[in-house]
């Protein structure tokens, strides 16, 4: 059973609040709200899980909040290995406001781990990625969101490179230093957004950005741009990319919609599609369905529907 491997390093309990508007200031009522397993990586693998990729999502966990956690995945059936730690999983929490059409985020920092626990997270990858476990080797390394404090630097090159010695491909979704970092590490493909993208690298255009991203090592970059859709730079293209986009935007709960579309990449990869137009088309695709659910972790079963709306276009590079 070849599996997509997911390494979430700062889980959460993830918390949607269905709020009918907000009153700064005021008391609402709301709706019990939905609390399931998630980080940006256990959502990729509940994404993959749900179009019956075989996924394997490992994460950091400890505390109540931890137990909270294991519990849920386990009741959802999404296979994963989970490294117990010291360190009270954080919390996030997402206010849905259905009459403003906007979602609010709050997400926990999450606390430090100690060097040995860091070492256990790595040793349960690398096994994982071999099949170590009895269960399939690693056909794709999904690295995906923020990093605790006082993470080790090169916390997400070392996945780049556990994915290439193993020969498998390396996707890596994160923020700050850890784009660079893993630019630079060789990842096969990058997934920033367009804020993440620019204040990374401090070039004033997203051309720009994902191109200097190209230029560190990284093979392909997708980038979300909201409203826009999507974007694809590749190394083997430096004179333009592809931008995919619905028609019309749609409305619903973004949150999520990033982690969709790493997920779809992922599949694909998988499945031996390596043609950067191809991995955009699912991506974008699948990050629209997302949007239409409640939650972070599923997409509408849509998402076929919206891939064959979408408006695909070639750029020249300026």
């Amino acid at each position: 059973m070849n599996r997509i491997v997911t390494v979430t390093p700062n889980p959460a309990i993830d918390m949607t609040y269905t709020v009918h508007g907000i009153t700064e200031g005021a008391s609402h009522r709301v709706a019990t709200p939905i609390s399931r397993a998630g980080g940006k990586g256990i959502n990729v693998a509940r994404v993959a899980h749900q179009t019956g990729h075989p996924v394997l999502a490992i994460a950091p966990t400890g505390g109540a909040a931890g137990q909270t956690l294991a519990a849920e995945l386990w009741t959802s059936g999404v296979p994963h290995h989970l490294v117990a730690v010291a360190a009270e999983t954080r919390r996030s929490i997402a206010l849905v406001d259905t009459v403003a059409g906007e979602t609010s985020i709050f997400n926990e920092e999450g606390q430090a781990l100690n060097p040995e626990e860091w070492r256990s997270l790595n040793a349960a990858v690398v096994k994982a990625v071999q099949g170590g476990d009895g269960h399939g080797a690693a056909v794709v390394l999904v690295g995906s969101g923020s990093l605790p404090p006082g993470a080790p630097a090169e916390f997400y090159p070392s996945l780049v490179q556990t994915a290439h010695d193993a020969g498998i491909p390396a996707i890596i979704d994160t923020s700050g230093p850890g784009i660079i970092a893993a630019a630079r590490a060789g990842a096969d493909v990058l997934k920033p957004n367009h804020h993440e993208l620019v204040e990374a690298t401090g070039e004033p255009s997203l051309e720009a950005a994902a191109l200097s991203l190209i230029a560190l090592g990284a093979r392909t970059v997708l980038v979300s741009a909201g409203a826009e859709g999507m974007l694809a730079f590749d190394h083997a293209s430096p004179g333009g990319y592809w931008s995919a986009r619905l028609p019309a935007p749609l409305g619903g709960n973004p949150t999520g919609a990033g982690d969709a579309g790493v997920a779809a990449a992922a599949v694909a990869l998988a499945e031996g599609v390596n043609e950067p137009r191809e991995i955009l088309r699912r991506a974008t695709a699948w990050s629209a369905a997302a949007v239409l659910m409640p939650a972070a972790g599923e997409i509408s079963p849509r998402y076929k529907q919206l891939q064959e709306q979408l408006i695909l276009t070639w750029k020249e590079t300026r």
